[in-house]
């Protein structure tokens, strides 16, 4: 696989890069998010991890141009730890992880591998339909009532895993297990901040994304 690094700290940009070569990754880097757009609409990266913080043009900048040109690589978002709010700027215009920093080279692994594994599996031989909602994964798209919506890896999964069994109630474990994977740590928090956005997206489709308190999520006729 090849990763494209976007991060202007030499010292983190250098020990990622190392990580990910002693993985047998490809990897690229650059300092700048003009220099980073260039490379990154090339198409030629399975991933990007970007840093928020970066001179040019800004990492939040960067991800919504490329997402506003069609270019659906998985972008993994480097934020300060107690940044929330840049965090979830980013998830709405469409980064599929973030990672706060400090942060260990263990963790930052587990989220490149959870990714990987999405990239791999998200093809759908079908399109999915319920109610007025048709899902679309080889585009990232959800279509309601032939309205395109653009969705990131992460919500193509969650949605496809609820549209699949209406009215199944999944806990946050199973959750985790299609979204994320085994070997990343993730938050109710998180989970919060994705079903949040994603309840956006939805608002005009004929099913709703329900809290099934204290167990989980269910997918629900209006």
């Amino acid at each position: 696989m090849r990763v494209l690094i976007i991060e202007d700290e030499e010292r983190i940009s250098a020990a990622i890069a190392h990580t990910l070569k002693q993985k047998n990754y490809e990897v690229d880097c650059v300092e700048d998010g003009n220099d980073g757009l260039m490379l990154a609409e090339k198409g030629i990266y399975d991933i990007i991890i970007l840093d928020i913080m970066i001179p040019g043009k800004s990492g939040l900048e960067l991800l919504k141009e490329l997402r506003n040109r069609g270019i659906t690589t998985p972008v993994l978002l480097l934020t300060a730890l107690d940044s929330i709010t840049d965090r979830v700027s980013g998830l709405d215009l469409g980064a599929d992880d973030y990672l706060g920093k400090p942060f260990s080279m263990a963790e930052l692994m587990a989220r490149i591998r959870a990714l990987s594994r999405r990239i791999q599996s998200v093809y759908i031989s079908k399109e999915l339909c319920l109610g007025n909602m048709s899902l679309d994964a080889d585009s990232l798209s959800l279509n309601i009532d032939k309205e395109e919506i653009k969705l990131t890896y992460k919500e193509v999964q969650f949605m496809e895993m609820l549209m699949r069994r209406p009215g199944m109630v999944f806990t946050r474990e199973q959750i985790i297990d299609k979204v994320w994977g085994y070997d990343n740590t993730v938050t109710d928090n998180n989970i919060e901040i994705y079903i949040h956005y994603l309840r956006k997206k939805i608002c005009k489709a004929s099913h709703v994304i329900a809290t099934v308190r204290g167990i989980g999520y269910t997918l629900e006729a209006r």
